[in-house]
């Protein structure tokens, strides 16, 4: 990068800090460093945004677009309804219970054991998730340096806990409002130069044309496939449930919400987010899509990992690489010639789609060939390049200055997503663990001190896991099948606890185990889509407990 980009980046990232220092430069209580309970319904909306728009996002899900289309975006479908359901049922509860955590709940309406299951199956998942909101910044740092991701994992994830350490829960939300300026300023602006980068004489329309003619465009898929991993059933049905959990049960979303100033904010709060989350990820997707077109007219690599990529070049099989490069170099050269061809001649053109079809077929063949290459230079490659699509486009076509500002909207994205993350461990861990379980007695002050070396030790369990990050494929999507892996589980418990009042601590508890062991069985031995997971899982939950308790009770009577 150039110094101009080291500026831009260094400079927006100290403004993040430094505000966020100092707007919480007086809270030193567990009440503010865990809970808050100052926020208006704009910085409550942007916060739960920021939280759930990790760098991954902006690392993955353009990359994604580009080899797949823009069909993610049916994952947030539920995302409105389930906003909807949570500010009439669960956020009047939570407020009324006046409680830190979701889990707190639990205890009083069933018993100490189901709460800390609940808060267990949070811990695990939270913390593994904070590992890759740690990784995706130091992806960047080691593509573009060369540095070592070990010790970037390792360094990013010390300053992402000295920031969240120092501020706590109204440090996070406060600078969540600058970070999601600096997020949606940085990739509206990439989005538009990738467009403007086009060839002359394609404009939107030619745009679109080239982009729907090979399958980027396919946005809602309406068959009803449950082998599909995304269709428009399992976003609106799946993603609801996903989304009931998410921001229902995880503490990293609660604890957003119930730093608001009243019911009536919290709620504003969510249904904001609700409303926006939609346009905003289709607009990231999109910009993939721009992407993907760009490089129909600049010939794209054939591979994105350039580390790798040169690796292999290095390799005893640097020879069979050369040729795939080669013909995919001469692949690349026939789909530009017969985009223009199809521009020139007619979307409807049936021989010039064809023939563009056919070019965009044998680049795919290519690129597995490549990968198939690649592996066996090094078999323990990962040879999923999508995380690298959007950043070889960073680094190589945008301005100076530009580029500092995208690596910013990532860091900036990280940081919040990720010190959210740990506001949330350090709480659940001190009020559902500690507090509860170990020291029942301590006064506010030691349960602060508590919270913060939570807060550092969770931080240092998150560096771990991102050690091993990269070995697990696509971020965006490994980050929701982890979350999926729960979710449901701990949805029915909520169920339960909110509707059906007759069912008992035992019923649900025993209920849940089996879920959540059935979950896991999907996940390890079948092809189940992972958004159908938080279905299952949810009704695993709550239909055997009504039986159970059918049981239980009439074995009382």
């Amino acid at each position: 990068m150039s110094w101009l980009d080291w500026t831009v980046l260094a400079l927006s990232q100290l403004l993040i800090v430094v505000y966020g220092v100092w707007k919480s430069r007086q809270d030193r209580d567990m009440q503010s460093f865990l809970r808050g309970r100052s926020m208006s319904w704009f910085t409550v909306g942007l916060s739960i945004m920021a939280t759930q728009a990790s760098a991954i996002t902006f690392l993955s899900a353009p990359g994604l677009a580009y080899t797949d289309g823009m069909q993610f975006i049916q994952f947030y479908f539920g995302l409105p309804i389930a906003m909807v359901i949570l500010s009439a049922f669960a956020v009047p509860l939570y407020y009324r219970l006046n409680v830190y955590t979701a889990y707190e709940f639990l205890e009083a309406r069933f018993d100490l054991r189901t709460r800390t299951l609940a808060a267990f199956l949070f811990l695990t998942q939270r913390g593994l998730a904070a590992g890759f909101t740690i990784f995706a910044p130091s992806l960047i740092l080691s593509s573009l340096l060369g540095w070592n991701i070990y010790y970037t994992n390792l360094v990013i994830g010390l300053i992402v806990i000295v920031y969240t350490v120092s501020g706590g829960t109204n440090a996070v939300a406060r600078t969540q409002k600058t970070q999601m300026a600096i997020i949606l300023a940085g990739m509206g602006l990439a989005g538009y130069y990738v467009f403007t980068s086009l060839p002359t004489g394609v404009g939107m329309g030619e745009t679109l044309t080239l982009a729907g003619k090979l399958g980027k465009l396919n946005a809602i898929d309406f068959d009803f496939d449950l082998s599909s991993r995304y269709n428009i059933w399992s976003g609106l049905i799946g993603g609801t449930f996903l989304m009931l959990s998410y921001f229902g049960t995880d503490q990293s979303q609660v604890q957003r919400y119930l730093g608001g100033q009243s019911i009536a904010q919290s709620r504003m709060g969510l249904i904001f987010n609700g409303l926006l989350k939609i346009p905003m990820q289709f607009a990231i997707l999109f910009v993939g899509a721009l992407v993907f077109v760009f490089y129909i007219f600049q010939a794209p690599p054939v591979f994105f990992n350039r580390v790798l990529l040169e690796e292999t070049r290095q390799s005893a099989v640097s020879a069979d690489l050369a040729r795939v490069e080669a013909d995919f170099s001469t692949a690349a050269a026939e789909r530009r010639a017969a985009a223009f061809e199809l521009l020139e001649a007619g979307a409807d053109d049936a021989a010039g789609l064809a023939k563009l079809q056919a070019a965009q077929a044998s680049l795919d063949e290519l690129r597995a060939e490549a990968k198939t290459v690649i592996a066996q230079g090094n078999p323990k490659a990962d040879t999923n390049d999508t995380n690298y699509i959007f950043l070889n486009y960073v680094f190589d076509f945008l301005p100076a200055g530009l580029i500092g500002l995208i690596i910013s909207v990532i860091f900036s994205a990280s940081m919040s997503s990720t010190s959210s993350e740990l506001n949330a461990l350090a709480s659940t861990t001190v009020v559902d663990v500690y507090k509860r379980l170990i020291k029942t007695d301590g006064d506010d002050v030691h349960y602060f001190k508590v919270s913060r070396w939570s807060t550092v030790a969770w931080g240092g369990y998150a560096i771990v896991f991102a050690m091993f990050a990269n070995r697990l494929g696509t971020l965006i999507e490994a980050v929701n099948i982890l979350g999926s892996l729960v979710y449901g589980t701990i949805l029915g418990i909520f169920m339960v606890a909110f509707f059906f009042k007759k069912v008992g601590a035992k019923a649900v508890f025993y209920s849940a185990l089996g879920a959540e062991l059935l979950i896991l069985g999907l996940f390890f031995f079948t092809d189940v889509p992972f958004l159908w997971y938080n279905v299952i899982g949810c009704m695993a939950v709550v239909l055997p407990s009504l039986l159970l308790e059918t049981g239980l009770s009439s074995k009382k009577s």
